[in-house]
């Protein structure tokens, strides 16, 4: 069989085993199917006696080609290009409930060890196992953008482009591109980051504060900036001052650089871009004296563990994480039967977990 031929008979075959063309259903016409690949009408008729030779297709003179094959394959590979517990405990939550998924659900997860708290030995992990994967060719790939790289949107680009270019169907999980693909939109499942700053925003409002400082680390995911235009707009709409001034990008565990925050004592609310970041926050400002809960109040994202130990328990924002892992195979598998969907980005809503860091102890 010719290379072009062979090319035509797999892509058909994998429709057929995926469910795009199901049980009963005709394919096209032989005219049609030879405009599609742009062959001529005498290639497709060989493409389909050869499905029907294989058991996928029975072709019947003035009715048509009926798929006629009904053992779709009942486990997908799916590879996972995923932080573990190292770089944020969501994603423990949602690797534990992928694992679930897997058990019901006859899916078949690869993990690729994609799972390093440092960002240069995840980046090599990274592309390694995207390159695994797609020789592999697995059924389906997640993927969490990788951040706090000079040049993370550049490798994000360089790995969605290489699956994409792969006919992989992409599942992206809490983070997007920064860098627009030419290929177009994508599946995204994430939180809800405008929401979830403006929430978070309002909170302290209420709260009693009138200066807002939002506070995150340098090469952050794109995530961070929608939640930054959210606090933006509810402080704006309670008609209080937001500024350059009050966006802080850096290290928070830099003495300097945090004693150019601008305090008014008992009006001053600070939201951290995650909770880890409001730790080593936490720490910097006992060090210069500015005591929480009477100087300011501060909060967090990704209710961690330790979020409740910390010195002053720390008010978080909770990520529905178990829904994320859910919804993100309920897309994957709907690319799985059709590559060519319009791409869905699925908001989610998560809520506050309140707790002594945000109420005013005057």
């Amino acid at each position: 069989m010719r290379k072009q031929q062979f090319s035509i008979f797999e892509s058909l075959k994998e429709d057929i085993v995926r469910g795009v063309y199901k049980n009963g259903t005709l394919l096209p016409s032989e005219n049609t199917l030879a405009k599609q690949y742009s062959v001529s009408r005498p290639t497709i008729a060989k493409v389909y006696n050869r499905l029907q030779s294989n058991g996928y297709i029975k072709k019947t003179r003035g009715y048509g080609s009926q798929v006629i094959h009904n053992n779709a394959r009942l486990t997908y590979n799916i590879g996972l290009l995923l932080p573990g517990s190292g770089e944020s405990e969501i994603f423990t939550t949602i690797n534990d409930q992928l694992l679930n998924l897997s058990q019901k659900n006859g899916l078949n997860f690869l993990w690729g060890g994609a799972t390093a708290s440092n960002a240069e030995i995840r980046r090599s992990q990274t592309e390694h196992y995207c390159n695994e994967y797609i020789s592999q060719k697995v059924d389906a790939i997640l993927f969490s953008p990788l951040e706090r790289l000079p040049d993370a949107n550049e490798i994000n680009l360089s790995i969605f482009n290489k699956i994409i270019s792969a006919n992989i169907p992409l599942i992206l999980i809490d983070r997007g591109l920064t860098i627009q693909p030419e290929a177009g939109g994508y599946d995204i499942i994430w939180l809800d980051n405008f929401f979830a700053g403006a929430t978070m925003a309002q909170h302290l409002i209420k709260k009693g504060c009138e200066t807002i400082h939002f506070f995150y680390r340098t090469n952050s995911a794109n995530s961070v900036d929608l939640r930054l235009s959210g606090i933006r707009d509810a402080v704006l709409k309670n008609h209080l001052p937001f500024t350059d001034e009050n966006i802080h990008c850096g290290d928070p565990a830099d003495i300097d650089f945090i004693k150019t925050m601008k305090m008014v004592t008992g009006k001053t609310g600070i939201i951290c871009a995650n909770d880890s970041t409001a730790a080593v926050l936490l720490s910097s400002l006992e060090k210069i004296n500015v005591k929480v809960t009477s100087d300011c109040l501060i909060c967090g994202y990704d209710n961690m563990k330790y979020a409740q130990y910390l010195k002053y328990p720390l008010t978080s924002y909770l990520q529905p994480c178990e829904e994320m892992a859910n919804i993100s195979i309920e897309l994957a598998l709907r690319r799985i039967k059709n590559n060519h969907h319009i791409p869905m980005m699925v908001n989610l809503n998560g809520k506050i977990i309140e707790r002594k860091s945000t109420i005013f102890n005057l």
